[in-house]
């Protein structure tokens, strides 16, 4: 599929005014532009975090009255529980808030929900539940903000509710005693984007300033708290940032034991935003998303390290079972694919009996990714069927769903992603619908986007270029590794690696060669061959190889040279 490479706006005496101030390279100053980070304190703030660059946690609101009634609660040692989530943020956010309790001599309780028995967030079943063992205090993380019904159970039992969360308000807030969201409707909080475990840092660092304790007793959590920021993709900016790149200093460096023996046992040399993403969160999930939702926790909350072995080596059973279910369900879905015009086609909409709905999820993402159209699939266990759906930018799949909304029984999410449920009567119908719904967006008309931070030639393709740009980690939302394009590059070489799947090149330049890989770029090696000029755009980096250091092109795609 063709792609548009959008070349940001060149300022080219900002760049050079930073580059200057600051005594950094034009290339990353540029980027730094680019990402509209130009200030001095913006610039110092994103290359150099400290713990002063955290916001004062009581302009949350209710933040106050949430940490007067916790320290009433270790004051009295109150049956607390904290009701948490089955994914990286939820399961971070449980420990951090559990640990810290326990320091302060509470030893509270915990609850997360079963992903494929009850679903995420507040739910009657385990409230009464709760009831029945006498708690006296539930403290929700990464949850609650829609528990309106839940929270007004509670109060029927006499029993106060703490909420922390960072996902959008609905149109009423529960009624709990404190509600903790930078997100809600009236908030003054200077940064909205927290993640859930985020919002609980601030919760322990408002207990510590209000107990008089020393700052370490909040910040030592950070390597814990970064975990779930950086997994649960939200952006990495502002305050994020501030969390991202401390807490990935201490993870280098962390005590606790489960995190220490996941990061080995993945087989990650290096701490950075990939390790998280591609080592340690999949793991994580894979509990969640398999049924096993509390091995996750008990890694991240145990002292003993044969423990958090036995328990990694599950974490990996898991993650394998999670991977080949997804292989399944997806090949299942292509095959049915290829029954079906799919060039003609605006939207995907597939379903399959007793699917893995613990998965489907990451499946869609996946075949929306491969052909460009927004996707949703669908498993059924008898006559009902639940879904999970995902978009491309320019299409808001949310509101899909409320222009289809008679033909679900429950539908949520935000514009890339959804969870659906409907009668299996009702599939057909939905089905046409949804294509109907994408053909009136125009959905042939949207083309994938490759953001280009710049042009760079043979004197930028060395190793100290490359680390310096390495300044900008943690890559993530909002801050995703820099592109650049470098232009009439010669093939020396081209094939296929792992049965056609990769890209393998080398290029020459001046005479002088220069690695270049490109993943799930195999198909190109039919459209190249040696000899042709090309330009391409991609991400620089430093391949490890053996005790050797080598610099390479990771590309994002190629198109002949004008």
């Amino acid at each position: 599929m063709n792609k548009k490479w959008e070349y940001y706006e060149s300022d080219d005496k900002k760049v050079k005014e930073i580059s200057d101030k600051f005594n950094i390279s034009s290339l990353l100053a540029k980027v730094l532009v680019n990402r509209g980070i130009v200030d001095d304190e913006q610039i110092r703030v994103f290359l150099n975090p400290t713990r002063n660059d955290f916001y004062n946690p009581f302009l949350m609101p209710d933040m106050e009255i949430a940490v007067n009634r916790i320290i009433k609660a270790i004051n009295n040692n109150e049956k607390v529980i904290i009701y948490g989530d089955y994914d990286v943020d939820g399961i971070t956010s449980t420990t951090v808030l559990k640990k810290f309790l326990a320091e302060r001599g509470l030893e509270a309780g915990y609850y997360i929900p079963n992903r494929l028995e009850e679903g995420y967030g507040l739910n009657k079943d385990a409230i009464e539940d709760i009831i029945n063992q006498k708690y006296t205090l539930i403290i929700t993380v990464d949850c609650g903000i829609s528990g309106v019904e839940e929270i007004e159970l509670c109060n029927k039992f006499g029993i106060d509710t703490i909420i922390t969360d960072h996902h959008e308000q609905l149109e009423e807030l529960p009624r709990a005693l404190a509600v903790i969201d930078a997100k809600r409707k009236d908030n003054t909080y200077p940064f909205r984007g927290l993640a859930g475990c985020g919002v609980v840092f601030k919760l322990i660092q408002a207990i510590s300033m209000k107990l008089g304790l020393d700052d370490k007793e909040y910040l030592k959590y950070l390597d814990i708290v970064c975990v779930g920021t950086i997994s649960d993709i939200v952006p990495l900016v502002d305050e994020n940032r501030v969390i991202a790149k401390l807490g990935l200093m201490l993870i280098a460096q962390t005590k606790n034991i489960g995190l220490r023996t996941l990061i080995i046992e993945s087989g990650y040399k290096k701490v950075d935003s990939n390790t998280i993403s591609f080592g340690v969160a999949p793991r994580i999930n894979a509990c969640g998303r398999m049924g096993y939702q509390n091995e996750a926790l008990n890694l991240f909350l145990t002292n003993n390290i044969e423990k958090a072995r036995a328990i990694t080596l599950k974490l990996n059973k898991y993650n394998a079972q999670r991977q080949a279910k997804e292989k399944e369900i997806f090949e299942q879905a292509i095959s049915k694919l290829e029954k079906e015009d799919t060039n003609n086609l605006n939207s995907i909409v597939l379903c399959g009996d007793n699917w893995h709905h613990g998965v489907i999820g990451i499946v869609a993402s996946k075949i929306a990714e491969k052909f460009f159209k927004p996707t949703i699939l669908i498993c059924f266990e008898g006559n009902e069927g639940k879904g999970s759906g995902r978009s491309l930018p320019g299409f808001d799949l949310h509101g899909a769903l409320v222009s289809s909304s008679e033909y679900l029984e429950k539908y949520g999410g935000h514009e890339m992603a959804v969870g659906v449920t409907l009668k299996k009567e009702m599939y057909n119908d939905f089905k046409k619908k949804f294509e109907e719904i994408a053909v009136s967006k125009n959905i042939k008309d949207i083309v994938p986007v490759i953001k280009i931070d710049g042009i760079v030639t043979l004197k930028d393709i060395k190793k100290e270029t490359i680390k310096e740009i390495e300044r900008l980690e943690p890559f993530g939302e909002k801050n995703k590794r820099p592109i650049f394009v470098y232009k009439n590059l010669k093939i020396d070489s081209i094939r296929a690696l792992s049965e056609g799947k990769h890209l393998k090149l080398t290029l020459k330049d001046d005479n002088i060669l220069i690695n270049a890989i490109g993943f799930n770029l195999g198909y190109l090696s039919e459209e190249y061959t040696i000899g042709d000029k090309i330009d391409v755009a991609g991400v620089l980096e430093i391949n490890n190889f053996g005790n050797q250091e080598i610099v390479q092109i990771n590309i994002k795609d190629i198109m002949k040279s004008i």
